[in-house]
């Protein structure tokens, strides 16, 4: 199989750099790494082609469990272990989407493990201890992912109680490895079509037709010895757009506990504290990827015993001001273009950056209710609620809403999108709560302390994301100026040089001459007609300022728009010609 495109699967071997819609930016990423002499470990991928086979049928293609026992044949050739032998071979299976979608689809770990693999592999390693934790670890996602446990299996449960539980669903657990990893393949392709995933995708735009790969990749274990951990390290600060090194590393702990928020880390730091020879190695790596991939990386990895292994690269997700810092800064560095540098700022993060922030002299000695890790800018008021579903439910009736949680999970997504901010009891700026936060560009602060929400359930709070704290009540904002932040002064004219359309600011006097939209009868914040628009040289009103009315200003020939935020108009100008094109 080596080097070989079968049917369904393909190794990642770095000879070739197969296309992303084939496998997936997951094990895109594996194979660039792979190819750049990066310490990754041995992957083989489903292909998408293989998942649309699945949603097509709900069964896994004929010949794909042959394809899949030939790609785990090649991992045991190249680690010299056995899957489900006394030396023994785990993996783990993880989805991998041609855009990136994080923590929205499932993933299983430490797979292969049975009670006999476990003696194995306390054997081979003398610590009984590991070998359980690792096996406990399959288990608890197992039977979460593929299982469907009514029960969420508590990080601290032992292997006795999650077997109970198993038995009392009356679910099938299979010792065979292969079972194991065959009802694993079909559980990350489903999870395709979660709730979680759908939601995300319609709120970012991206096609429910893509489909997802599947990576198996041999496990390396950051949870074997005081020499081991796991962290994610972004190449630069992804909240403010700093250019310096930003992450977090656990010892003796596995990618899992990092990303889901259950456990707080430290910050990357204590890496450098701990082994400085091999954080010098991993920020070269993180150094080299950025060049390659001409963008700022999110980059997870763990350490076995002392030895460094990459586990993923990809663009990483940033704060709306990270992301124009991000994009005028390497325009200056000369990895980018202008051009691109645009494509990387959307006209929503800027409308994000101008929303009302605390007044500077705002009431005199306002009440803390709770302080945090800032994990996404900016100012949120609202209910605070406890539930997902509720923050949903209340949005759509009109109500702000601050979603309360001691950690989020990918099924919390919608309760994500519909608040104004999220505030969370437990985990660091890597974990979901924070990297979707970011992703979404909703107000976020995590790690406030546990069960130091739970009493403001119900409250009116005021979140102020940029400073990590809760305070009672509602606060007095003021709304920033464009004119007032150079980088977005910087980005204006640079759109300015391709804007089909010129877009001005109210305060121009020029602007004095435009159709006031507002006064216009038939015309409201939802809608405007074409023919309410047919010449008019130039529009002004809230439609234009909230960009609901730029489409049909375009369309109907309007050669000026006036606004109140000239820089997320015009980004909505170009915004709507790329939909043009790609439709």
């Amino acid at each position: 199989m080596v080097g070989v495109t079968t049917k369904y699967t393909i190794l990642l071997d770095g000879e070739v750099l197969p296309p992303k819609e084939l496998v997936g930016g997951k094990a895109w990423s594996l194979c660039r790494m792979k190819s750049m002499g990066l310490s990754v470990p041995p992957a083989a991928v489903i292909t998408t082609t293989a998942c649309f086979e699945y949603l097509k049928t709900g069964v896994l293609p004929s010949d794909l469990r042959a394809e899949i026992r030939d790609a785990v044949t090649a991992l045991e050739e190249q680690t010299g272990r056995q899957f489900g032998g006394k030396k023994p071979l785990l993996l783990s299976v993880r989805s991998g989407a041609a855009i990136s979608m994080p923590g929205m689809m499932d993933t299983v770990l430490n797979l292969g493990i049975n009670n006999s693999v476990e003696e194995a592999l306390a054997l081979e390693t003398q610590d009984v201890e590991f070998a359980r934790d690792t096996h406990r670890r399959f288990l608890s996602l197992y039977a979460d992912i593929v299982l469907k446990s009514s029960t969420l299996v508590a990080v601290d449960d032992k292997i006795e109680s999650i077997l109970e539980r198993i038995v009392n669903e009356s679910k099938m657990l299979p010792d065979c490895p292969y079972e194991q990893l065959f009802s694993s393949v079909e559980a990350v392709f489903s999870s395709w079509n979660s709730r979680r995933a759908k939601r995300y995708r319609k709120h970012n735009k991206i096609s429910d037709t893509l489909g997802t790969a599947v990576v198996i990749q041999a496990m390396v274990f950051g949870n074997l010895d005081d020499d081991s951990g796991t962290g994610v390290l972004f190449s630069r600060n992804p909240l403010n757009g700093v250019k310096e090194p930003y992450g977090e590393y656990l010892s003796r702990a596995q990618g899992e506990d990092v990303v889901s928020g259950t456990c707080t880390p430290e910050p990357i730091s204590a890496l450098q504290d701990k082994a400085p020879i091999l954080y010098q190695e991993l920020i070269r790596s993180a150094e080299a990827l950025e060049r390659e991939n001409t963008d700022v990386q999110d980059i997870e990895f763990t350490v076995q015993n002392g030895k460094l292994f990459l586990l993923q690269s990809r663009a990483a997700k940033r704060s709306p001001e990270a992301a124009v810092s991000f994009a005028i800064d390497m325009v200056d560095e000369g990895l980018i273009n202008k051009e691109t540098a645009l494509s990387r700022v959307s006209s929503e993060q800027v409308r994000t950056l101008l929303r009302p922030r605390l007044a500077q002299h705002a009431d005199s000695a306002p009440s803390v209710l709770a302080k945090g890790e800032s994990a996404c800018y900016g100012v949120g008021i609202g209910l605070v609620v406890a539930s997902s579903d509720e923050a949903e439910r209340l949005a759509s009736e009109g109500h702000r809403v601050v979603l309360a949680r001691s950690t989020t999970s990918p099924e919390d997504v919608h309760g994500m999108i519909a608040s104004c901010a999220v505030i969370t009891e437990q985990g660091g700026s890597t974990s979901h709560a924070a990297v979707v936060g970011r992703a979404l560009g909703v107000p976020c602060i995590v790690g406030c302390g546990e069960n130091h929400l739970s009493s403001l359930i119900g409250q009116i709070v005021t979140v102020d994301a940029t400073e990590g704290i809760v305070y009672e009540g509602c606060l007095n904002v003021e709304e920033p100026n464009e004119k007032d932040d150079s980088r977005l002064v910087t980005l204006k004219q640079w759109v300015d040089e391709t804007c089909s359309i010129r877009v001005i600011s109210c305060e121009d006097s020029v602007a004095r001459e435009a159709l006031n939209l507002d006064d216009v009868i038939g015309c409201d914040d939802l809608s405007i007609s074409k023919e309410a628009l047919q010449g008019s040289e130039s529009v002004r009103g809230s439609m234009i300022d909230s960009g609901k009315g730029v489409p049909n200003a375009i369309e109907a020939g309007v050669k000026v728009l006036a606004t109140r935020y000239p820089l997320a108009v015009a980004l909505t100008v170009q915004e709507y010609y790329k939909d043009i094109i790609n439709t």
